[in-house]
């Protein structure tokens, strides 16, 4: 064959691949089901390769894998979907899930496992597979097979990986679709069980208090005419309960949203905040101009909660805090000297908190190492239109070091 012939047809073969990854592209952005998002995807691959069959694998927690996605030329070898296989040995399946990285086996010949026996008896002689990741962690992988040794050319890793690279960007898509609803959903829920807390601490508060000074002016009332010293008694008990009943209001008006917030901004807020806190408090730079009312408010409750929980938790004797203006984003950045250890993944307050953040289009950052503090940093979009919801590849809502 001459060179311009092989470059020819080297040509053609990228054009036809380039076609088929425009098509499964166009498919990924349409939001398909899953099934169908799969088995189109193992067909155009198959078909570019020219191979036997294709299937796309998930990796279990049990370590086993599940076929999820499937297709074969007319009698080409192939396990149905759903089927489950164990991820042993050397096949290309346990390859991928030890390496992460794009894998082959040119010869099942004398490879043992129960697998690789399942593999020959259904005709399957070879194989080569790239890995699919979400969120920088391997789900599972996309592979051909032959029913013949050495059946692939050397670059056939690489074509493999791009139509990975589009099964990632779709399931990344619908991962994030499902953190958003999530978030969502224990915002409104969080709504809800904030209400019924201050229906309770109103009821067992300020509202005992109001009763009590209303039961004691009526008191007073009565005796006003023939025992003004003890009515004089009960007005002063009315007083009492009247002011630790303004004073329970101004608590829990304090926890909704402070005034000073909406009066005076993030800056005098925050300052508010540092002389209250029960740990010293350093602040860095804080912004001098006025946000948008809603990144004040995000930005002031994530410094809230987290100075509680270095109160309640870290054990630290000073807290760090700064919010600055970078390029159409508000960052909040909390740090302490404290003992560390924070679980980004538990607890109702920092799960609260990245919702918060993440309700914006930001992010939030732990990093809590034993021993070592925790710092705390969020993003928050200034403008309404860059307000997408974060995929959890690139923009996670919440990572923990």
């Amino acid at each position: 064959m001459s060179s311009v012939q092989h470059s020819v047809e080297r040509l053609e073969a990228l054009l036809v691949e380039q076609s088929a990854l425009r098509r499964v592209a166009t498919l990924v952005a349409a939001d398909p089901d899953q099934r169908t998002l799969f088995d189109r995807v193992c067909e155009e691959l198959g078909r570019v390769l020219g191979v036997d069959s294709t299937d796309m694998i998930r990796y279990e927690q049990n370590g086993t894998a599940t076929v999820v996605g499937a297709w074969a030329a007319s009698g080409g070898p192939s396990f149905p979907v759903g089927t489950s296989v164990p991820v042993e040995g050397d096949t290309v399946t346990a390859k991928l899930y030890r390496s992460g990285r794009p894998e082959r086996v040119d010869d099942y010949t004398g490879i043992g496992g129960e697998l690789a026996e399942r593999l020959r008896a259904f005709g399957i002689r070879s194989a080569v597979g790239a890995p699919i990741k979400v969120a920088g962690r391997l789900w599972g992988a996309i592979m051909a097979v032959g029913g013949e040794p050495y059946a692939f050319a050397a670059d056939t890793e690489e074509r493999i990986a791009r139509f990975a690279e589009l099964v990632t960007a779709a399931l990344a898509n619908a991962d994030a679709r499902e953190q958003l609803a999530a978030s969502r959903a224990r915002i409104v829920e969080a709504g809800y069980e904030e209400r019924r807390r201050l229906e309770r601490d109103l009821h067992d508060g300020a509202q005992q208090e109001f009763v009590g000074a209303a039961i004691s002016l009526r008191l007073a009332r009565e005796k006003w005419s023939h025992s003004p010293e003890a009515a004089l008694e009960l007005v002063d008990a009315a007083f009492e309960q009247l002011q630790a009943g303004l004073r329970d209001l101004r608590e829990l008006a304090t926890g909704i949203h402070p005034s000073i917030l909406t009066d005076r901004g993030l800056r005098p807020a925050l300052e508010a905040l540092a002389t209250r806190s029960a740990v010293p408090v350093e602040l860095g730079p804080l912004p001098q101009e006025r946000l948008p009312p809603e990144v004040e408010a995000t930005a002031y409750f994530v410094v809230a909660e987290a100075l509680t929980n270095a109160a309640k938790h870290a054990q630290c004797e000073r807290v760090e805090v700064g919010v600055r203006v970078d390029d159409g984003w508000a960052v909040v950045e909390v740090r302490d000297d404290g003992v560390g250890g924070a679980d980004a993944s538990a607890g109702s307050g920092l799960r609260g908190m990245a919702d918060r953040v993440m309700a914006l289009g930001g992010r939030l950052d732990i990093e809590s190492a034993p021993g070592k503090g925790t710092a705390i940093s969020a993003r928050i979009a200034l403008r309404a239109r860059d307000r997408r919801p974060p995929g959890r590849d690139a923009d996670r809502p919440v990572t923990g070091g």
